[in-house]
């Protein structure tokens, strides 16, 4: 009996653990998000409240946040999961947000720096202007 219940509690710690530590962002990121989010540039393609409340369902919350295999986890450790999955749910939506951003923000900045590169092809700019401007570019999408 005690040996059951203590295999059913290791299981359900490293259950925990590993669907307890869903790759959310670190604290660089973290600043990033916080930054895009105030310069109002932030992709939100997942909601992480409703990542969030959707943990509370069986394996709900890692099934939004795209993470399907601690979505089975969470689903059949229901409803001890209700502890972590919440928290994988809100932290997987953020990385989700966090990644779409940045490849949005990428995409633009080579859009405007190819069209400056163009400019300068063109000669309608000196390379001092060049330099001037391309700094300014780089700038606008940098939010270390």
């Amino acid at each position: 009996m005690y040996l059951k219940l203590g295999k059913l509690c290791a299981s359900v710690l490293a259950a925990a653990m590993i669907t307890g530590c869903a790759s959310g962002l670190n604290s660089m990121q973290e600043r990033e998000y916080r930054a895009m989010e105030a310069a109002d540039v932030l992709v939100e393609e997942k909601d992480p409240s409703v990542g969030a409340a959707l943990g509370i369902l069986p394996g709900g919350g890692s099934f939004y946040a795209r993470s399907p295999g601690l979505g089975v986890v969470n689903l059949l450790f229901w409803p001890l999961s209700i502890l972590w999955d919440p928290i994988s749910g809100y932290n997987g939506s953020m990385a989700i947000n966090y990644d779409m951003t940045k490849h949005h923000l990428k995409r633009e900045m080579q859009a405007e720096l190819s069209r400056l590169d163009d400019q300068l092809a063109l000669e309608e700019l000196d390379r001092h202007q060049y330099v001037t401007k391309k700094r300014a570019i780089e700038s606008k999408y940098d939010f270390n």
